[in-house]
């Protein structure tokens, strides 16, 4: 007989509920010190990394190379006043940034990070848990954080915190629509909604490959409900000061600020496992190696591809700019909700026939070739209907507006008798008349 021992069994849904107390409470403690760190670790990272995209130093004072420049201003929130306007409704904003960042914890807690393992000689998968409906789960606090956010506007009684939060509220609800049609092919090809069948059901190829279009999709809606650059509208400094956290401080900012990198984690972490195999080792090196896939060792090919999309997302913001409003609604209603829609009943399509026992190999092909030109030709359309829209009146009234204001400056409003909008050499007299109500 070989002495070989046999490798364990790749989780089910029937693996989980069988841990004891305090394995359980074990992992549920190790996913919350996973998101401390990789929040303190995504901060680090990101700051580094914009420093030398815009050619300035990062951190580098609080511990060796400013590792500790995150933790440091963790303390530093915790220290300072906590600041409650008058007028505000206390119970609903100091609930607020609570409402926010619970849902980004447990949305991590359906996520694999590895295969079966033995801890201390008990056989557990390396997840939290798992339901036959697990990534509906991660919808649902997504959804649950907006209110976090939408009831921190309006309990501020403040009209940038209150535009704030209705703008995240409206940004997530579109964007949202968007990325759970992009998880239904991810589910018709997987045949499951579970996170563990998901990850079992590209053992062979990525989703990301066999769905490309669903891949895509995500990646644009996920950057649409993080609220980062280019879509960090709702806390747009330029037009409404900080948004919905303006009027919050101390411990209660920082919540906020804890949820939002924590959601950035949960984001990656989700793509990876429904697109990129989850903790499965890429095909190179599961193929050469053929122990890559088991033991411990799955937790390093997972951490590998989280911190690739989080990479993604802090490169995005140091390169993109942020988009106007209407161009993010555009985006998200006229553009991916339409797509996924097609993509779906394409793919449903394609699956239906080949369980009949057609060969759809050219049929996907055509398919999709006619999608991409009707897009394409949507979009060219879009654009020629908006150069027509520009009538003449609109040109001639922009122009005058140029014409008007052509070769002004500002002067800032000194105490000296200085008025705004005076061309230089013009009359200062005729200004100061009109600034005095005298014509």
């Amino acid at each position: 007989m070989s002495s070989v021992p046999l490798a364990a069994p790749e989780p089910t849904l029937s693996s989980f509920g069988r841990d004891p107390w305090w394995l359980i409470g074990g992992k549920v403690l190790a996913i919350f010190v996973f998101l401390v760190l990789t929040v303190l670790l995504t901060m680090w990272v990101e700051r580094r990394v914009l420093g030398r995209m815009q050619l300035r130093v990062g951190p580098n004072r609080a511990g060796p190379f400013g590792l500790l420049q995150g933790l440091a201003d963790g303390i530093k929130l915790a220290l300072k006043e906590d600041i409650v306007p008058r007028g505000v409704d206390k119970v609903v904003f100091v609930l607020a940034p609570v409402i926010s960042a619970t849902p980004a914890f447990v949305a991590f807690s359906i996520i694999p990070f590895g295969p079966t393992v033995s801890i201390f000689g008990h056989q557990t998968p390396l997840q939290g848990t798992d339901l036959p409906v697990a990534v509906l789960l991660v919808l649902a606090m997504a959804s649950m954080g907006a209110y976090g956010i939408v009831l921190a506007g309006w309990s501020s009684m403040s009209p940038y915190a209150l535009l704030g939060g209705l703008r995240s509220t409206a940004q997530i609800i579109s964007y949202e629509i968007a990325m759970g049609l992009s998880f239904v092919a991810v589910f018709l090809f997987a045949g499951t909604m579970s996170t563990t069948g998901i990850v079992a059901a590209q053992a062979d190829r990525w989703f990301a490959v066999l769905l490309l279009p669903s891949f895509l999709i995500y990646v644009i809606t996920m950057m649409g409900e993080s609220n980062r650059i280019p879509f960090d509208l709702p806390e747009g400094e330029g037009e409404i000061v900080g948004g919905f956290h303006t009027e919050y401080s101390s411990l209660k900012f920082a919540m906020f600020f804890l949820a939002e990198y924590i959601n950035l984690a949960t984001l990656s972490a989700l793509a990876t496992t429904l697109f990129l195999g989850g903790w499965r080792a890429p095909a190179p090196i599961s193929t050469v190696w053929p122990g890559a896939n088991e033991g411990w060792w799955p937790v390093l090919w997972f951490l590998a591809k989280v911190w690739l999309f989080i990479f993604f997302f802090i490169w995005l913001r140091g390169a993109l700019p942020r988009v106007r409003y209407d161009q993010l609604m555009k985006l998200g209603w006229k553009i991916l909700i339409p797509v996924s829609l097609a993509w779906i009943v394409l793919v449903a399509t394609i699956r239906g026939l080949r369980n009949a026992g057609h060969d759809m190999t050219q049929v996907a092909i055509w398919s999709a070739a006619v999608i991409g030109a009707l897009l394409l030709l949507s979009i060219v359309w879009d654009m020629v209907k908006q150069g027509k829209g520009d009538g003449e009146g609109e040109k001639a009234a922009r122009e005058a507006r140029r014409q008007q204001t052509e070769g002004f400056f500002p002067v800032p409003p000194l105490d000296a008798p200085h008025y705004h909008g005076v061309r230089p050499g013009a009359d200062v007299t005729a200004h100061k008349e009109v600034a005095s109500g005298s014509h």
